[in-house]
Order: structure tokens, then sequence, then C-alpha cells
């Protein structure tokens, strides 16, 4: 019975080259001898299933299992090529197949990741290349080390470190800051220069890093130095994230783009007029009169008064007074009648 290279490799019939070099990459990995040390009888046979199939697919996809043993000429052919059909149209041409490890090391360009020894005589021994070493880096993805090259002819490595994790770091700012903008300096000490002097450890430094806090900024707004985390070897340095939190504020409270603000009133003045003075966050005073009567729920909104909006520096949100009405927690009897009268009117 044909055997199902496609099933083999874990993909569908349709796929297209590059997921068949990303199953065989994952696959191989996976199975490889030089990984699974206690199991390598079974990884030996799974590793070699897998590298015929990635080798032979090509000759099974337009010939099938037959084509495979030299049975069927290739189209628009007396026979295969390279082979002889002494006029009958038919070849004398088997498939070669190939040791697995050669398959390997022309796919990654190194015949074994693990560096653990020889299998077949081609990996880990003198004659053999090892990705990392006598050693190897068990447990680790081969991936996040190295990434192939897709070149023409053959398999290209090229060494890929990986990148620290992110360093984040909270950056408190007032709402005058992110009302007028402003400039922050924030000094850091790094490791920089692993193996650079004659013990071999690295230096560290001090560097000033300035933050530009533009107007309008919000909380959870990432400011991202990048690479400012600490060298070292084999290791892309992480990147420095300042992450923009609020302070609170003792007059205004933020809410999107507008501010808000509450003042405290009399009944009096809720009922028969009250203006309002206030100082924005960049000083100037602000005159509001308000000639409606005021109820716990009113709000007085005085537009473009709010936070600068980033992406449209020549807008602003808007001022939005609340009242907080302070109700008199007595009254007398001619106080009672005199109100009724003037509201029953």
């Amino acid at each position: 019975m044909a055997v199902d290279y496609y099933k083999v490799l874990q993909v569908d019939r349709n796929a297209k080259d590059d997921d068949l070099k990303k199953a065989y990459r994952k696959l191989a990995m996976k199975w490889h001898p030089d990984k699974n040390p206690n199991n390598k009888k079974e990884a030996e046979a799974k590793f070699k299933q897998i590298s015929e199939a990635y080798d032979k697919r090509a000759v099974y996809d337009q010939y099938g299992e037959d084509g495979l043993k030299g049975q069927v000429p290739p189209q628009g052919s007396g026979g295969f090529p390279g082979g002889s059909d002494g006029g009958s149209g038919f070849a004398s041409y088997r498939f070669n197949t190939r040791s697995p490890d050669d398959i390997f090391s022309e796919f990654f360009g190194f015949s074994s990741p693990f560096g653990m020894g020889d299998m077949g005589g081609s990996r880990g021994g003198a004659g053999g290349s090892s990705a990392f070493g006598r050693g190897g880096m068990f447990g680790e993805d081969i991936f996040s080390q190295f990434s192939r090259g897709a070149g023409g002819g053959g398999a290209e490595a090229s060494y890929m470190p990986r990148k620290a994790a992110a360093i984040e770091r909270t950056l408190q700012c007032s709402l005058e800051d992110l009302y007028k903008g402003t400039t922050k300096k924030m000094k850091i000490s790094r490791d920089v220069g692993h193996g650079a002097d004659s013990s071999g450890r690295s230096s560290t430094v001090e560097e000033i890093l300035t933050i530009e806090i533009k107007p309008g900024w919000k909380k959870g707004t990432k400011i991202t130095f990048p690479e400012k985390g600490n060298e070292q070897r084999g290791v892309i340095p992480s990147d420095l994230i300042f992450i923009i939190d609020e302070k609170p504020h003792g007059v205004f409270k933020r809410d999107g783009n507008d501010l808000v603000i509450t003042q405290k009133i009399s009944l009096v003045e809720a009922l028969t007029g009250y203006t309002a003075q206030i100082t924005t966050l960049d000083g100037r005073s602000l005159t509001v009169p308000i000639n409606s009567v005021i109820n716990p729920q009113y709000e007085e909104v005085v537009k473009g008064e709010g936070m600068p909006i980033p992406k449209e520096p020549s807008k602003r949100g808007n001022l939005r007074i609340k009242f907080n009405i302070k109700f008199p927690t007595r009254l007398t009897s001619e106080q009672k009648t005199g109100i009724k009268r003037l509201l029953a009117s």
C-alpha cells in the first residue's frame, strides 16, 4: 500500500512548499535522535520516516508510489532522466534514498543542533558540525535561536539570538504635565560590553534618558527605548518601556479628553444664579456666569477648555462644571412660610 507522505508530514495535500518546509522543520527537530536519548530507537525510525517523506514527496506528487520504483516514465519523455529505456519507453531509473542525516544537514546547514554524538557516521562527530557544540541546548526551541534562509539551491542557517523580555516601569505624571506637555529625565544603570574587559566581565554604565511627554497623553501611554536593558552574551538586550500613570489632582478629574470640576454652592446661588471662577491647569482665570436654575444633576459645559487631543493638536475636549449644592439643615417657621409664598407665586 502506498505511503501517504503528506500524512507523515501532518499537512494537507494542498499544502504549499513553505508549509511543507515548516512541517519538516518542526517534526525533524522533535524526533531528532540526539534530542531523544531515552527513546532513541523510536526517534530514529520517526526521523527516518519524516526525512524520506520530505525528500520523496516531489516524485510522489507527480508519479505516486510507482514513480518512486521507476515504473512510470515522466511526462513528455521516453523514460526517467538519466535512465536507459532501450526504446521501450520505460526507464531503468530508480529513486535513490538519501540518508536522513544528509537531508537534515542540507536543510539546516548543520548536521546536529544538539551536539550529542553520532548516528550513521555524520552527526556530531569529527566530520559533523553542531549548531551549539557539545552539550547542546536541550529543551529549547531551536528556531528561537536559528532562522532558515530561503535561498535558491540549498539551506542556509543564520544565528538569531533571542531577545530578553521587555522591562516596564511606571512614569508618574501630574495632570498639569499631561495638559501642557513636559520633558522628563530618567537616569538608568545597565550592564554593557559583556566580556569586553580583561576579566571577562561586563561593566555598569549610567545613562540619562530624555522622555518627551506630549500634551494630551493619557494614562497607559507607552514610551519605548529599544534595547536599553542589560547586555548579555547571546541575547538581544531588552526594551525599556515607560508607562504613563496619572497622579490624582486636587481640583480636576479627567474623563477622556474632558476635564471635570465640582463647585460647592448654596441653595440660594443654585436658585438665583451663580458665577464660577476657575483657574485652569495652565494658570489662566476663567469666569463662567450661570443664569440657569442649578439642580443636583446640572452640568455647565465650557467647550474647548478640556485636555488637548494628541492627534488633533489644535483641538481640546470640554470643561464640565458640576455642582454640590449645600441645602440648609434647619429652617424657621418664617423662612418656610416665605419660601412657600415665593415658590407658589
